[in-house]
């Protein structure tokens, strides 16, 4: 399998003065819900798919806790899942308040078994 792709011309966002240029863009190949991985994964192991759909929602109820904890929440080889912060600059740290924060993502930083899958990647142009 490959991932499929596209290309969009675009200005360069830190360079507006120069010419567009064209770049890539991930070809969606639709998508998975919880139900349906809940199957796959009871398809492999011996527990039933509403057991397996039953943890993987607790998982995400669990997931959004301890982030919004601030913790860092690691999955084993799967990767890890953290809070970062965007916030605009202040004069000095004394100065600086919650109100500097401008916004936050959760960032997912994969395990080994999803690097090594990035790594062999292979891709196609539609």
């Amino acid at each position: 399998m490959a991932v499929k792709f596209t290309v969009t011309e675009r200005n360069n966002p830190f360079q507006s003065q120069e010419p567009k240029k064209w770049y890539a863009l991930a070809k969606s190949a639709g998508d998975t819900t919880l139900r349906t991985l809940g199957k796959e994964i009871a398809a492999r192991s011996t527990v039933s798919p509403a057991d397996t759909q039953a943890v993987l929602v607790a998982l995400t109820e669990v997931l959004v806790e301890h982030l919004a904890e601030g913790k860092i929440v690691r999955l084993g080889d799967f990767g890890a899942f953290q809070v970062n912060l965007k916030s605009n600059g202040a004069e000095t740290e004394a100065k600086f308040n919650a109100s500097y924060i401008k916004g936050n993502k959760v960032v997912f930083r994969p395990g080994i078994d999803l690097r090594e899958m990035q790594n062999n990647l292979k891709y196609e142009k539609v």
